[in-house]
């Protein structure tokens, strides 16, 4: 099936000062993408309340993932997901696991054949009670595995279980992300790993997985590559790195679906200059999709 970009321009779950403008990067990636494939989800504008869960904009965090969910139940296709902030992806990663549980609806062990590979510059590990800043920025992999906040933690059917967490080019890791990563011995690539695409594909081969979920926070790339981040951090993979293990894990594996995220331009000239770089990430994510569908 063909692939179908569902952009989702979510700002709550960044605490940056320029979170907003992770909605005005989302737009602009939006410009170059097919209209006839593109799905555009209505963020609310509002910022949202915590309401005692420890995640800032909860409120706001939560409607999000079910208008998301409502798009990709009608979209067809497999969906590459534009950010927004790094929140993008738990929908779609629910929606992933939630395809291959074929027949054993309500089995906890349904989606074990999902892998998913994050590249990002954080893990994005912490818990609630773990956050140094209650952004749900640095949550979501660890809601994706099952815990978190009520509304925003998969359920047993769709999680996805740590041994099939694949982490590359982490640069940061908090007290609390460091303490999960140690308890269930996940997988860590370093950025000079990232440089060898077999390297990436033998991580995610001894996971067990058969299909692969791709999320890519741009900050994973060194900054000299992007310009419109809005947590820069320094030592980052090359573009044509990235690109090239991107094409290397989904000619090896079926692609479940994709995210990118965390571009928040400071200018539309910020914008203009950074979308080559993105759009190349968009195309080799896209190749998967048309590969298998051949």
């Amino acid at each position: 099936m063909p692939a179908t970009f569902v952009v989702v321009p979510q700002w709550q779950g960044s605490v940056s000062a320029r979170a907003m403008s992770h909605a005005d990067g989302a737009a602009a990636i939006q410009g170059d993408l097919p209209a006839s494939a593109t799905i555009v989800v209505e963020v609310p504008v509002e910022a949202g309340e915590s309401l005692g869960t420890g995640v800032h904009r909860y409120s706001t965090l939560v409607r999000v993932r079910e208008l998301t969910a409502q798009a990709l139940s009608q979209a067809g296709g497999t969906p590459i997901m534009i950010g927004g902030d790094c929140g993008a992806a738990l929908a779609a990663v629910e929606f992933a696991a939630a395809q291959g549980r074929g027949d054993a609806a309500g089995d906890p062990a349904a989606g074990s054949e999902l892998a998913v590979l994050w590249l990002d510059a954080h893990p994005d590990l912490n818990s609630p009670s773990s956050s140094p800043s209650g952004a749900f920025n640095g949550m979501v992999l660890r809601a994706i595995a099952g815990e978190g906040a009520v509304g925003l933690a998969l359920d047993p059917t769709t999680r996805v279980a740590p041994s099939k967490l694949v982490l590359g080019g982490v640069r940061a890791i908090d007290d609390g992300e460091r303490e999960f990563i140690d308890e269930h011995d996940v997988t860590v690539l370093t950025v000079e790993d990232l440089n060898d695409p077999a390297a990436v594909v033998g991580a995610l081969e001894q996971t067990g997985a058969a299909r692969v979920f791709v999320h890519v926070d741009l900050d994973v790339l060194d900054p000299s590559a992007l310009a419109g981040l809005s947590y820069p951090m320094p030592f980052g993979v090359g573009s044509a790195e990235l690109v090239s293990l991107i094409k290397a894990v989904v000619d090896r594996f079926p692609l479940a679906g994709a995210s990118i995220a965390g571009f928040s331009p400071a200018s539309p000239d910020v914008a203009i200059d950074d979308l080559p770089t993105i759009l190349r990430v968009v195309g080799a994510l896209a190749s998967g999709v048309a590969s298998a569908a051949r």
